[in-house]
């Protein structure tokens, strides 16, 4: 395959509102020991990113500093060492950084096949979210079947990918969200929603005998809450501090009822890390999907150079799950 040596890019000019995300060029990169460059044809769009945007989610060392932590596209050149892919495979990536753009490298691990009956576009929307959901839900928060779960956010690309995924695996789902619309979403593919405006998930979770996890990616007032809807022995993992990261809480009754706090980031973890996560999302998560249990919700799509409004979409907080960059034809 024969690569260009320039490629357009969308840069962070400076740190900022959505307007400071701009088009650039840059050289293609190489792809070194084990990675394989990807010609992108879609780049999922993500909270980290308007973090990293705004100046508060630096990339690991090493990593591009365009944002984008994944995309769909097809194998354009293997560095060194690989075997796994060859040149003109489709794959989805799970990116150490470098989505919004035509190339971008990642470990060979970290890439997957798109699973069969998905096109490019909707593969986009999985490395992210179920990267996320399956370390944290089922390796990190150990859910079983017949268990009650509670994700907070119902209808973001997690908590669309959360709920499926749970269902799938045989818990009772709940879920939170601001509007009637999102609440018929999240009721939709399976979960008992809570509109956080008019009702109190933990009046709805203690009447149910207490969530055994949940999933928190807003933090701050909902922290002690959570502690109050979980069940004896329940667990309580964070991904993300929407509101806040503190909070004051009475650490007598995690002891008394052996609660579990923990959480994680995804994108400092080590490469051999990451790869196990994919390893186990190809022969758990990928079933799911080519059997239609675990379907991409797409809200929206934007071209490459309308980044700025695409993360205008998603802090207005108004999308229903994924949103998407179209970089170059599928």
């Amino acid at each position: 395959m024969s690569l260009p040596e320039q490629m357009r890019c969308i840069e962070i000019s400076e740190p900022g509102a959505p307007e400071v995300l701009v088009e650039a060029s840059r050289a293609v990169p190489v792809p070194g020991h084990g990675e394989v460059l990807i010609e992108i044809a879609y780049a999922g769009v993500n909270r980290p990113d308007a973090l990293q945007r705004a100046g508060a989610y630096n990339p690991p060392p090493g990593a591009s500093d365009l944002p984008g932590l994944e995309c769909s596209g097809r194998v354009a050149a293997l560095g060194p060492g690989v075997t796994s892919w060859k040149v003109g495979d489709a794959v989805c990536a799970l990116l150490p950084g470098g989505g919004y753009a035509q190339y971008a490298t990642c470990p060979a691990e970290h890439a997957l096949p798109v699973p069969a009956g998905l096109d490019l576009k909707s593969a986009a929307c999985l490395p992210e979210t179920c990267f996320t959901v399956w370390s944290n839900v089922v390796m990190r928060g150990g859910l079983t079947a017949g268990e009650r779960f509670l994700v907070h956010g119902g209808s973001s690309g997690i908590g669309t990918t959360a709920i499926q995924i749970a269902k799938a695996l045989g818990a009772r789902v709940f879920t939170t969200a601001g509007t009637q619309a999102k609440c018929a979403a999240c009721e939709a593919l399976g979960a008992t929603a809570i509109n956080y405006k008019t009702g109190d998930f933990v009046d709805v979770l203690r009447a149910e005998g207490g969530a055994n996890l949940i999933l928190d990616m807003v933090g701050g007032s909902y922290i002690a809450r959570d502690l109050k809807a979980l069940a004896d022995d329940g667990r309580l993992v964070f991904i993300a501090f929407l509101e806040s990261p503190k909070a004051e809480i009475n650490f007598a009754q995690v002891m008394m009822r052996r609660l579990t706090i923990t959480g994680s980031t995804l994108r400092p973890q080590s490469v051999a890390a990451k790869a196990e996560i994919a390893r186990q999302l190809r022969e758990k998560v990928w079933p799911m999907v080519e059997a239609g249990k675990l379907r991409v919700i797409h809200d929206s799509t934007f071209p490459l150079a309308e980044a700025a409004k695409a993360h205008a979409r998603m802090e207005s907080s108004e999308h229903i799950g994924k949103i998407v960059l179209e970089v170059a034809d599928a």
